[in-house]
């Protein structure tokens, strides 16, 4: 059976290579905010959700072509900050806005998570699941503000920040699963493959001879 990841996340994908799967990579293309605007007045959790299961169910009939027998999973992630959940900041000025908002302070990054297993090319079962992690910032000088949107690094992740990379220098602890914060919980995603059939050890790769 064949992981297939539905995101052009970079981290989600070493992630999960690094804990010793090989996933075949889907990108949805999926438009987040109309997905949003279809939905009437969801939970910060509702929302996440629902995102994840159309990323998920925009590239079935592709994995379904390629890798009849399969599972895909995706995800996404959004910061509640403040009772307002945001993003990717997508521009310069609006992430060094937001670091300046965030500095000091916590947030919540939420992550759904959406499986969907493949048996000969037909929907056989799905599930969705969603976690929460409290990431408690730090407070980076203007300077430092200004050196990390420069990076471009948090222009085009879930909240304009990372943990696993430049913007781990920000972040003082989290409640809750780092793994989640990176972008795809490891220990839900095992319990969601569980609900679908499929122990995530048999989608192990073999250890190198």
């Amino acid at each position: 059976m064949q992981f297939v990841l539905a995101s052009q996340s970079p981290a989600r994908l070493a992630l999960l290579r690094s804990a010793g799967l090989d996933p075949a990579v889907f990108v949805s293309g999926v438009d987040e905010d109309a997905v949003a605007a279809s939905l009437t007045d969801p939970s910060p959790s509702e929302l996440v959700a629902a995102l994840a299961a159309a990323k998920a169910e925009a590239v079935l009939d592709q994995v379904a072509a390629v890798h009849p027998d399969a599972v895909v999973v995706a995800c996404d992630s959004m910061l509640n900050i403040g009772g307002r959940m945001v993003g990717k900041p997508g521009d310069p000025d609006t992430a060094r806005r937001r670091w300046a908002a965030m500095a000091g302070t916590s947030g919540e990054l939420l992550t759904g998570h959406a499986v969907v297993r493949l048996d000969g090319g037909t929907r056989a079962k799905e599930t969705s699941g969603w976690e929460a992690t409290t990431v408690r910032f730090g407070t980076p000088s203007a300077a430092e503000i200004d050196a990390y949107v420069a990076s471009g690094e948090p222009l085009q992740v879930a909240g304009g920040f990372t943990i696993d990379g430049l913007g781990g220098w920000f972040v003082e602890g989290l409640d809750g699963g780092h793994t989640s914060v990176i972008g795809i919980s490891l220990p839900l995603t095992r319990r969601l493959l569980a609900e679908v059939g499929v122990s995530v050890v048999d989608l192990w790769r073999p250890p190198a001879s």
